[in-house]
């Protein structure tokens, strides 16, 4: 049997995801974050197939979404989605500060996220020496020059942008401490799962392989803490294929 326990860990509205009878132990964690516009419980079935692997599973809401919605339209909330994305990863570490400070944590603590959670795990890799093992699905570790063509799109579409020359550049050298492709040694040899869909439009594939192709020098002596996993016909949505291979890497790494 899983248990899914609905809670507020420091504000923070989570699905707590564990084998039955096991919530008050000390176990390997794993964060599973959400993409943009989408919420904590259309994860679950990942909270399901890691908890079955033994794992404690915490799936937040990420600020303005799930429980945390203010109900703004999706094309108001993108102007938001930096400032969401450094929430997000502000508040995994006080989430496991909690989690630790009640005894629950061992050091084995991984995070996954899909598209904007895969952005935060980038991130969250340049703050966080406790993240032992990272999975991206759909994700990017380029955050300013993700933001810049996310701006550019904005433009092209003819969209009223809400900031100064000055403010967006303020924007993008604050994204430069966060950005993993400016502080490659920050990844320290962890183990390292990235999953991407040659036909995604929103996240580009290209840039996500080519970090991929920059840091495989990183890992020859443990090239098997590495694994890009590319599908030739997948778009913006994590296929069944990648979300097994999640479960697994976990499986090999966080034990």
């Amino acid at each position: 049997m899983i248990e899914i326990h609905h809670e507020y860990i420091r504000h923070i509205p989570v699905l707590h995801v564990v084998k039955e009878g096991r919530k008050n132990e000390k176990l390997p964690l794993v964060f599973f974050l959400h993409g943009f516009t989408s919420a904590k419980e259309h994860n679950l079935h990942f909270g399901y197939l890691l908890a079955e692997k033994g794992f404690r599973v915490i799936l937040p809401d990420a600020n303005l979404h799930g429980e945390r919605s203010d109900g703004r339209h999706s094309e108001k909330l993108a102007f938001e989605f930096w400032n969401i994305v450094l929430q997000s990863i502000r508040e995994l570490n006080d989430i496991k500060e909690e989690l630790s400070q009640k005894g629950l944590v061992s050091s084995q603590i991984g995070v996954v996220g899909t598209s904007m959670g895969g952005i935060t795990m980038f991130g969250a890799l340049t703050q966080y020496d406790w993240i032992k093992v990272g999975v991206s699905l759909m994700g990017s570790p380029y955050y300013e020059k993700f933001a810049r063509d996310q701006i550019e799109s904005l433009e092209k579409a003819e969209m009223t942008i809400p900031f100064s020359e000055n403010e967006l550049k303020e924007i993008y050298t604050g994204l430069r401490k966060y950005d993993l492709t400016f502080q490659l040694d920050r990844l320290a040899g962890r183990p390292l799962l990235i999953w991407h869909g040659k036909k995604d439009k929103v996240v580009p594939f290209q840039p996500t392989f080519d970090f991929y192709e920059k840091i495989k020098a990183d890992y020859e002596k443990t090239p098997e803490r590495l694994y890009f996993l590319a599908e030739d016909n997948a778009e913006h949505k994590v296929t069944r294929k990648a979300f097994l291979k999640t479960v697994d890497w976990f499986g090999k790494f966080l034990q």
